[in-house]
């Protein structure tokens, strides 16, 4: 019984000490002051804006800062404490300025809602003189963060050749003085005349380094891989950031810990060139398509004997190191009586900081028509080493491909060549084949079959299918000679083959813009007849141009390939892969019709 008042005695007590630290609260008086960090400041400087009151309050109104520019703020803050039941409350809102121009400026007031009433503050005047000389004087928490981060773009080649890689780290220096809590891109590089590929980051590891002959920790934030499509003095734009840090100021807490003060910091890496050499012109092979690196070359066959009808694979497939994304793969000359369907491009491929790495080739399926041995002659493939500095040629071995069975070709002799345009019209068996009748006699009585209707339609039935199977016959031969046609057929199902495989990725992004840029590029090479070497939105652009395609359909197609290039470095919602995919249906169906 006593223990259970004792204890409502004690909270009787603490109820009243509460309630009288809040009457003492009440009636403090209402105080809302501006302070300055200094009066006297150089224009190279900050300046430092603290608007404090001593009881909440609403609908706070800066001034206008006149003779200064806002280069953060306001930021908030708030502590509430008790000390012997009195309670003390401070609410403040500063700011970070930095002056535009010498003279004395005056800050006005600033207004707040307090209680239904209104409080402003006095009026403070502050001289910006000449620049100063920084270390001598106190240091604010900009000014240290100023010193303490540090962005640089690190580039591995300054003087490469066109189509090598050339990989650029962008490092943030960061002072052991200061943490980093955060960072925000604020402008990402486009990149203009480069083939670009960002190199994810998927962890910020620190390490120690160096930099202007001070320790630094850095971490890599972004690494990226271009390769030059232009020779000449090429920019590479700089990369900007706003840098969220904890800077330890004079100042100790009740424990004698160090106080952190939060700021932010925009840097940036800087403009960076380089000079991009020319591939040279002497010795340059005239099968030169533009391949940069070290590679190795081959042409297979998925088998030599076969019969006529069956299919086989040829292929052509370059493997190694360089700008495996961006060369034209040589072209196999079949036989003409070898009947070449159009290639179906593959590509592994990875992209490293020091490069694309893997293999590309082109698969061809070869289907023969007549008995013979037929010579797959040997090709060769040429591509400039910067490390040799100078042009290589690879050769394939001569392929020799048996067909046993199937019939002969009595308009070519086996193994006669041709080109792989050409398409040879293949009769099969006879072309007219004469009815046999095999008529099941009867006595007929009086009616005489000879010279009755059924007699005639016997006799001249025959004739009349004579001219439906020439016609027939020469439609299949028009058919068979539309090489252009066929393989603008062929291009068609491939686009779309990869818009198929777009949809099926929809949601994963890295898949989907791969799949969907395929698509759109092999439908442009069949209906443009361009390789992919001559692939620009430039070419594009100036190609459809001349085929009096609308400019709001070309302008369709180019921002499709922009959100493929974008989808590297940016972030896309399934909302916009899916528009995207619509408008790729929709843009292909419009150039069908005008093209």
């Amino acid at each position: 019984m006593l223990k259970c008042w004792g204890k409502n005695i004690s909270v009787f007590f603490s109820m009243l000490f509460l309630s009288i630290g809040a009457l003492y609260a009440q009636d403090e008086e209402v105080s809302f002051e501006m302070k300055l960090s200094k009066e006297k400041l150089g224009i190279n400087e900050r300046l430092r804006v603290d608007f404090t009151m001593n009881k909440d309050g609403d609908n706070f109104s800066p001034p206008s800062f006149e003779g200064f520019k806002v280069v953060m703020g306001p930021s908030q803050s708030i502590s509430s404490s008790w000390t012997n039941g009195k309670r003390s409350f401070s609410k403040s809102y500063s700011y970070i300025l930095v002056p535009t121009a010498r003279g004395r400026f005056t800050i006005k007031q600033a207004k707040i809602e307090i209680a239904g009433e209104t409080y402003k503050t006095l009026p403070k005047s502050v001289t910006v003189t000449a620049a100063v000389d920084k270390p001598n004087g106190q240091k604010t928490v900009d000014d240290v963060a100023d010193e303490s981060l540090h962005l640089v773009a690190e580039v591995s080649k300054a003087n490469p050749y066109m189509n090598e890689a050339v990989s650029v780290l962008y490092k943030l220096y960061v002072s052991p003085d200061i943490s980093v809590t955060n960072y925000r891109p604020l402008d990402n590089p486009k990149y203009n005349n480069f083939w670009s590929q960002d190199i994810p980051v998927t962890k910020h590891t620190a390490k120690n380094g160096t930099y202007n002959g001070k320790p630094y920790r850095y971490v890599v934030l972004k690494r990226v891989v271009l390769y030059p499509q232009k020779a000449g003095k090429l920019e590479i734009e700089p990369l900007s950031l706003e840098i969220f840090v904890d800077v330890p100021t004079n100042r100790r807490d009740f424990f004698g810990g160090r106080i952190y003060s939060q700021t932010s910091k925009t840097v940036s890496a800087g403009k960076r060139s380089i000079n991009v050499k020319a591939l040279p012109e002497n010795g340059k092979p005239q099968n030169f398509g533009g391949a940069v690196g070290q590679f190795d070359f081959s042409v297979t066959t998925s088998k030599t004997k076969l019969n006529a009808s069956e299919s086989l694979q040829a292929k052509v497939e370059v493997s190694g190191k360089g700008n495996l994304k961006l060369f034209r793969l040589p072209e196999p000359e079949l036989p003409s009586s070898l009947e070449v369907y159009e290639p179906e491009f593959e590509e592994k491929v990875r992209t490293t900081i020091g490069g694309m790495e893997g293999k590309v080739g082109n698969a061809y399926t070869v289907v023969p028509s007549f008995r013979g041995k037929y010579p797959l002659p040997s090709i060769s493939f040429s591509y400039f080493d910067p490390k040799k500095k100078k042009y290589v040629t690879l050769s394939s071995d001569e392929i020799n491909i048996e067909v046993l069975e199937g019939p002969n070709n009595t308009a070519v002799g086996n193994g006669s060549l041709g080109t792989a345009n050409q398409q040879l019209v293949v009769p099969t068996g006879k072309q007219f084949h004469f009815i046999k009748l095999s008529p099941n006699l009867t006595k007929i009585g009086t009616n005489f079959f000879f010279g009755s209707n059924r007699f005639y339609l016997l006799l001249f039935g025959p004739l009349l299918l004579i001219p439906i199977a020439v016609f027939s016959f020469k439609k299949r031969e028009a058919m068979a000679s539309d090489i252009e046609g066929n393989k603008m057929k062929r291009a068609n199902r491939l686009a779309r083959k990869y818009l198929s495989t777009a949809k099926k990725q929809l949601g994963n992004k890295e898949p989907f813009y791969v799949a969907l840029e395929k698509g759109l590029h092999n439908y442009l090479k069949a209906k443009l007849k361009i390789e992919t070497a001559e692939f620009s939105k430039e070419k594009i652009t100036s190609i459809l141009q001349q085929k009096n395609v609308g400019e709001h359909d070309i302008e369709g197609f180019i921002t499709l390939l922009k959100s493929c290039e974008m989808a590297r470095y940016s972030p896309f919602s399934d909302v916009q892969m899916q528009q995207d995919y619509d408008k790729a249906s929709e843009v292909i169906s419009k150039l069908d019709k005008q093209l």
